[in-house]
């Protein structure tokens, strides 16, 4: 059974940087794809970046150049590296994981979340 928990979450101004990290147990970093997804007040949860089992990472056009995806193998901590934060990057910032090389598309097939941790992005 596995768990994430995120933490790193707080409150920026615009422009200003935030790292999220989710720690996970009973997920092997090699044998699943992980993600970042958000969700705003009133919005559907959307992904915003995702890393393959081999280290291969995918970003969202609304997110690419600013944010950065990276995940540590060993001590199985996925980090969100999120800088030039803008008022709109405000949400509720989850981490999933799915077992397998193939990373699902869509937000009902990821098998494991966080319970969120929340950005919020001051004008």
């Amino acid at each position: 059974q596995g768990q994430l928990v995120e933490s790193g979450g707080g409150s920026v101004e615009a422009g200003g940087s935030l790292r999220l990290s989710c720690a996970a147990s009973g997920v092997s970093f090699s044998r699943f794809c992980l993600a970042w997804f958000r969700q705003a007040p009133g919005k559907e949860r959307e992904r915003v970046a995702r890393i393959r089992a081999d280290g291969m990472a995918y970003y969202e056009d609304s997110v690419k150049d600013r944010f950065t995806i990276s995940k540590d193998n060993a001590e199985t901590i996925l980090y969100l590296q999120m800088k030039s934060l803008k008022p709109e990057d405000s949400a509720v910032y989850y981490c999933a994981a799915d077992p397998g090389l193939a990373c699902p598309a869509y937000v009902s097939g990821w098998l494991y979340w966080g319970q969120g941790t929340q950005v919020t992005v001051s004008s």
